[in-house]
């Protein structure tokens, strides 16, 4: 009989139990060469570029200037008083002025609508998707656009404008597309020739096709298939364009999940005696969507992105507004216009930022309770 050490080895130190902020920067920013290296850049380049933000947004930033003078001087950083005068611009468009409690009644309600169904621990989900679904786009459109019934003189489509209409079509385009794309990756992959192929059909050429030119052809060619007296509205004719075009990207993400699942899934839903509908509602989809989340988001802030897009048919989106207001002689200068696409930048990144963060909540909710 042989053996390989004949003699013990030397016991091993103890496993070092050291903690604090030396033990975390040695292991997640100094943990080898590159990291090392890495690190000191990044440093270098804060150093050098939280200086040049402070002096922009606060230290050089024109916080009063009535007629926009000050905001031209040499050296002058964000003007916060264009972004100040021209705020109610931004937030409306042409809205009338006394009638903007519409938007912000529908602002506010549908804020607190789509909280209640994003909040994790919230009750009666039932209750508030049946009010966001149904109730609230009758009650806003009747709302925002008039109801002689109730006095509501008629606002139309053409004086809507700025933030609230950006977040109506962000809205809209996230509401319909990820059940439209459900429904095209089932039409994808199911075993009927026909609904396959249209599926496909439709899916192929949506996504062949600049988001543009679907905005063209909803805007142009859509008033040729119905009667003269049905034609879409002007901002109807957007939001069907967003809609569809949404619907055929966020199909193949949702295809994706599709053939994530194991087949056994599949198979075990047969063996119980479930429909194919049945299989799908509470065993597939349920999986399949929880595995694309970040693929859902991602499509979701694409399109809350694309949607500046809109102004080239005529829709007066947030963007458009901001290109409106630095054509004010009044507030004409370099740094004035910079400040409104600065403004519009920090717009965007707050609501993509805002999304994203919440899809890493629920991706870390949704893990943790798979693993229990």
């Amino acid at each position: 009989m042989s053996f390989v050490r004949t003699i013990p080895s030397a016991p091993l130190p103890p496993p070092v139990e050291a903690r604090g902020a030396v033990l975390w920067l040695r292991q997640n920013l100094l943990s080898g060469p590159f990291s090392a290296l890495f690190t000191f850049s990044a440093c270098a380049a804060l150093l050098w570029l939280v200086p040049q933000l402070w002096h922009y947004f606060v230290a050089d930033a024109v916080l009063s200037s009535p007629d926009g003078q000050a905001c031209r001087q040499p050296g002058a950083g964000m003007c916060w008083s264009f972004i100040a005068n021209k705020m109610e611009f931004f937030l409306y468009s042409s809205y009338p002025r006394d009638q903007v409690w519409r938007v912000n009644s529908c602002l506010v309600s549908g804020a607190v609508l789509i909280t209640w169904l994003l909040w994790p621990s919230a009750r009666s989900k039932r209750l508030g998707g049946a009010l966001f679904f149904l109730v609230y786009p009758v009650a806003c459109f009747w709302l925002l656009h008039g109801f002689e019934a109730l006095s509501l003189r008629t606002v139309p489509t053409n004086l809507w404008g700025g933030i609230f209409v950006s977040l109506l079509v962000s809205l809209v385009g996230i509401v319909v597309s990820l059940p439209g794309g459900i429904l095209l990756a089932l039409g994808r992959r199911s075993q009927l020739p026909v609904v396959r192929f249209v599926s496909t059909l439709f899916i192929e050429f949506v996504r062949g096709v600049p988001f543009i030119t679907v905005l063209f052809m909803a805007n142009t060619m859509l008033p040729l298939f119905v009667p003269e007296n049905w034609s879409p509205d002007r901002l109807v004719r957007p939001l069907i364009g967003v809609s569809l075009f949404a619907s055929a990207y966020m199909a193949e993400v949702v295809r994706g999940g599709l053939q994530a699942m194991d087949k056994g899934q599949y198979e075990g839903a047969q063996a119980l005696g479930l429909t194919w509908w049945q299989m799908m509602r509470l065993i597939i989809l349920p999986q399949a969507l929880t595995t694309v989340i970040p693929g859902i988001v991602n499509t979701f802030i694409g399109l809350f992105k694309d949607t500046t897009l809109v102004a080239v048919v005529g829709i007066a989106d947030f963007l458009r507004t901001v290109e409106t207001a630095r054509l004010d002689p009044a507030w004409a200068g370099p740094t004035i216009s910079t400040s409104g696409y600065v403004f519009a930048g920090l717009f965007y990144f707050v609501f993509c930022y805002g999304m994203a963060r919440y899809s890493l909540l629920m991706e870390r909710r949704l893990s943790s309770g798979r693993k229990r």
